[in-house]
């Protein structure tokens, strides 16, 4: 049901409609005009034939413009379906069409004589008079001219009437058949020709649907016709292409705007983190200093060496505050990308080499042993300074938490090749407890209370791994192992072509 009123309100129904609607009304105006005029204009015109038949007669006599004047008005009278009755002025016939003419002309005269009212006069002047005659006893009518030529003689020209009611009758019928089939004619131009104009309008509806969907694939195809509509297709393919440009500038602007506001918004998170981190971290260096300080200002220890050992924990903690603060502004950096990193191809084997050799002091003050067999080169493709960091921030953490185990104290690292170049760094000693598998990649955590601060740690190392690693979007981890504990990160493999 709604489908059928949504076509009633479409312009091709209403077309279809308007065009049925005319023709109907036109049909029944002629109806109408057939049932008033047509009697009137039949007759009139039957008036206008007798009266020009009358003035070539009297032509004729007048002018003895042919020789056979009998000839010429049979003809007149078969041409016309007349009947011709001529007579002088003493009443002697001298010529008709109809030998019944001149009784009929009999009849008329009584008629004439008894009631004329009865008669019905259409034309008159001063030489004929034309009238309708009703024959009830014959039943039929016919129209009666009466004049005089100027010869004198006397022209009667009888012509019979059809029943006017007929013909009406059957125009009627004509006009209605006429209009039943030019109404299912205009149906079906109606149907083509609405169709030719609502399938532009339609396609406009449907790419102004899409526009308002912001969606602007689809165009309207131009034709050759250069008329309203085409140019209407024109407007809104520019009007399209011009709003797609629009939001899509928009649109650019918006994410750059979002941009702005996240990046606003890291930057906050991070001072406000870095502030809260810092203030945290640095109660205990500035509380020693302070009591350190303290202690020389008021001499606590007379002695030299006793300042010199103020002093020199002074110092030293503000070492740890320095660099604590730098590591804390550079994990910051890593972690809201804000650190920019210069990837180039790096051997791994060299560079681990390296950060041994410079914690060779550590390693034997520790008493550990490392087995490292790798020698030829590995290269990844990743930033040489931060991979460096990694790799310290694991052997370091290493070589603190080796302990011996069944007679041994060291530290394996390995170097795997896949799709990925995977270091593993094994150290022996305790497990991390499982809780603290997780935990232990956070900013300021020590899974070890027992660690004092003459380990010189910041507790920020493995949260610089993990910031690291989140940037080359690489795997990293921990895993206990069954004597100890084994760190490990992957990077991407380079395949260099040898020359």
């Amino acid at each position: 049901m709604s489908t059928f009123k949504e076509r009633m309100k479409s312009v091709r129904f209403k077309l279809f409609f308007t065009m049925c609607i005319v023709i109907t009304i036109i049909v029944l105006c002629l109806i109408l005009a057939n049932n008033v005029v047509l009697e009137t204009f039949y007759l009139y015109s039957k008036t206008n034939t007798v009266r020009q038949v009358y003035h070539r007669i009297n032509l004729y006599y007048e002018h003895n413009t042919t020789n056979n004047i009998e000839t010429e008005l049979k003809r007149i009278a078969f041409n016309n379906n007349f009947d011709i009755f001529i007579k002088t002025e003493d009443d002697v016939y001298i010529f008709s069409t109809d030998k019944d003419f001149f009784s009929t002309l009999n009849k008329i005269s009584s008629i004439e004589s008894k009631n004329q009212e009865k008669d019905n006069i259409i034309y008159q002047d001063s030489n004929i008079k034309i009238r309708r005659i009703d024959d009830e006893g014959n039943s039929i009518s016919y129209l009666l001219l009466a004049g005089k030529l100027n010869n004198g003689y006397s022209l009667y020209i009888r012509i019979p009437v059809v029943p006017i009611e007929e013909s009406v009758s059957i125009s009627n019928r004509a006009l209605i058949l006429i209009g039943g089939i030019t109404i299912l004619i205009s149906a079906f131009i109606a149907s083509f020709v609405s169709r030719k104009f609502t399938e532009p309008i339609l396609q406009l509806n449907d790419i102004a649907n899409k526009m308002a969907r912001l969606d602007f694939s689809k165009k309207y195809r131009i034709t050759d016709t250069e008329d309203e509509i085409n140019e209407l297709g024109k407007s809104i393919n520019t009007m399209s292409d011009k709003l797609e440009k629009v939001i899509k500038q928009l649109r650019e602007n918006n994410v750059e705007l979002e941009k702005d506001i996240e990046e606003k918004s890291k930057i906050d998170d991070m001072r406000k983190q870095f502030i809260s981190d810092v203030s945290h971290e640095l109660k205990t260096p500035i509380a020693l200093i302070q009591g350190y300080a303290e202690g020389l200002i008021e001499n606590v220890n007379t002695d030299e060496e006793s300042r010199k050992f103020y002093a020199e924990v002074i110092l030293d903690e503000s070492n740890k505050m320095d660099r604590l603060v730098k590591q804390l502004l550079e994990l910051m950096k890593l972690e809201y990308g804000k650190r920019e990193f210069h990837n180039e191809n790096i051997d791994i084997v060299e560079l681990t080499h390296e950060v041994i050799r410079k914690c060779n002091v550590m390693l034997e003050e520790n008493h550990i042993e490392v087995e490292f067999n790798a020698k030829n080169p590995i290269y990844v493709y990743a930033d040489e300074f931060y991979i460096e960091q990694v790799v310290r921030n694991y052997f370091t953490n290493a070589i603190k938490h080796c302990e011996e185990v069944d007679g041994q104290k060291k530290i394996e690292i390995k170097i795997e090749e896949n799709q990925k170049v995977r270091l593993s760094m094994f150290n022996t000693g305790k497990n991390i407890a499982e809780e603290d598998l997780k935990r232990i990649w956070g900013r300021f955590y020590k899974a070890d209370s027992s660690r004092n601060r003459e380990d010189g740690g910041t507790g920020i190392g493995l949260a610089l791994v993990k910031a690291i690693m989140n940037n080359y979007q690489n795997h990293y981890g921990v895993t206990n192992k069954e004597n100890g504990v084994e760190f490990y990160f992957e990077l991407d493999r380079v395949f260099l072509i040898k020359p």
